[in-house]
């Protein structure tokens, strides 16, 4: 049928989900065992929140419904594509994914940590860094002692790694 013949009122709201965080293309999607158990939790808080919808509103609950199922289907894809690292099989005298770093920036003095992560799980705030992320991509394969460059139009950044550990 033509839209031409539907009833303005008929007409459904297309939900606009928000992507989830970049993978770039050709990147396996790596993920940690928390990072793993987090997407998991995720879905169920969606499923549940499919089967707590009110049904006294019939489009209502139709609009609802077609938006957590458009948030499952990426979150599902996430998940099927995960690849779980074993932290306690990576090379503990060197970064790789899973490992927290403790590091200086520059001529600051403060010491900093952050872990690098799958890119669902990133949160700066947390100090959890994509391993996608321009940091992590410069700090992987250093060793303790080791100096990091991350050049920047504004200007370099320099990275000193103090410790190096795999605590999940």
């Amino acid at each position: 049928m033509s839209r031409g013949f539907v009833k303005e009122d008929d007409q459904e709201e297309i939900p606009l989900v928000p992507p989830r965080a970049d993978l770039p293309e050709g990147n396996k999607n790596y993920v940690t065992q928390t990072g793993m158990s987090q997407l998991l939790a995720e879905k169920e808080v969606l499923l549940n929140d499919i089967k707590a919808l009110d049904g006294s509103n019939e489009k209502d609950k139709r609009i609802a419904h077609n938006h957590i199922n458009s948030k499952l289907e990426l979150l599902n894809e996430r998940i099927l594509s995960a690849t779980i690292i074993d932290l306690s099989e990576q090379p503990h005298e060197e970064i790789r994914f899973g490992a927290t770093i403790k590091l200086k920036m520059g001529s600051n003095k403060e010491v900093k940590q952050f872990q690098i992560v799958g890119v669902d799980e990133a949160d700066i705030a947390k100090g959890k860094i994509s391993f996608v992320s321009p940091i992590a991509k410069i700090l992987v394969n250093k060793t303790v002692g080791e100096v990091a460059l991350l050049k920047r139009p504004t200007g370099d950044l320099q990275f000193e790694i103090l410790a190096i550990s795999y605590d999940n």
